[in-house]
């Protein structure tokens, strides 16, 4: 716990004093944006975040989400939200994180949802985007597939070693967040393009070299989380998809799926690693979305 405090805290007490000097907001505003910010930061010592770094997307869907359940007006959670976005603004520019994970939620009047979730259709193209004539574009491949045929974290792909996968048995043994193991069944298509990476990808990427990492680089390193992050923007731009791609973009899409097409919410959480059922429940929201917005569009009485 005084880890978290002491990194959040001390981020805060920075943010504060920029809005003060450097800003010139009144001590009124500023006050309102302490308190919203010291509300996520005792949110935070519960889940047992030790730090900024740790904070993603998922965690401040569901600090929103209980801010709902707690009852608190779409107005007033939209004020959480701008506070949030206006932390992580600066600490993205500070360069103490790289990105900012409010940046992409919305929170309108009727509610919280995630970004648009992929179609069948834009994961499909985005799979068939690389090039799999290149070792490259095999390794790309697989590790599209894979990410979302098992609904991995970008962090938990990029670190998978060699016995990580069993493709007689079709599973993934992956290590989550606060090293918790889970085992994730891996589908028909997803395996064949990782047999086909290692057969025909991989030993070109080594060459001689030796490694434990399932996916490498030409430098017989593991890929980095940028490298990848780049990656997929790359692909989602050669699959001319209109929506911005990101390593969750495939993570959101499928749990979604999966919940659209009947699975068990327990399944899914599991499948996930989330250790709270809320968390997967953020996903039901984005499903029923849907769902209403096909039965307005097709419905003869939408």
């Amino acid at each position: 716990m005084k880890n978290t405090a002491s990194d959040y805290l001390q981020r805060l007490d920075r943010y504060l004093a920029f809005l003060l000097m450097e800003k010139g907001l009144s001590e009124k505003t500023i006050a309102a944006y302490s308190a919203d910010l010291v509300r996520f930061g005792l949110y935070l010592e519960k889940k047992k975040t030790t730090l900024v770094a740790d904070i993603d997307t998922r965690l401040i869907l569901t600090y929103l989400i209980q801010l709902r359940d707690q009852q608190l007006s779409p107005r007033s959670r939209a004020r959480h939200l701008v506070s949030l976005r206006g932390f992580f603004k600066f600490l993205t520019n500070e360069k103490i994180l790289q990105k900012n994970p409010a940046q992409q939620i919305d929170l309108p009047k009727t509610g919280l949802h995630l970004p648009d979730v992929l179609t069948v259709a834009d994961v499909e193209a985005l799979i068939d985007a690389p090039c799999r004539d290149k070792p490259e574009g095999l390794r790309d491949a697989a590790m599209l597939e894979l990410l979302y045929g098992a609904g991995l974290r970008v962090s938990e792909l990029i670190r998978l070693e060699m016995t990580a996968i069993n493709l007689e048995a079709g599973f993934v043994r992956v290590f989550g967040k606060g090293a918790k193991e889970r085992v994730v069944p891996v589908g028909r298509l997803a395996l064949d393009a990782i047999r086909d990476y290692l057969d025909r990808s991989r030993p070109m990427l080594l060459k001689s070299r030796a490694s434990v990492h399932l996916f490498v680089t030409r430098r017989g390193r593991a890929m980095t989380r940028q490298s990848f992050w780049n990656l997929i923007g790359r692909y989602g731009r050669l699959a001319k998809l209109r929506k911005k791609i990101t390593p969750h973009s495939l993570r959101h899409s499928f749990a979604t799926h999966l919940i659209e097409g009947g699975a068990d919410l327990r399944a899914v959480q599991m499948m996930l690693g989330h250790a709270d059922i809320s968390t997967t429940q953020i996903y039901t929201h984005v499903a029923h979305r849907q769902l209403v917005q096909a039965h307005k569009k097709y419905h003869p009485r939408g």
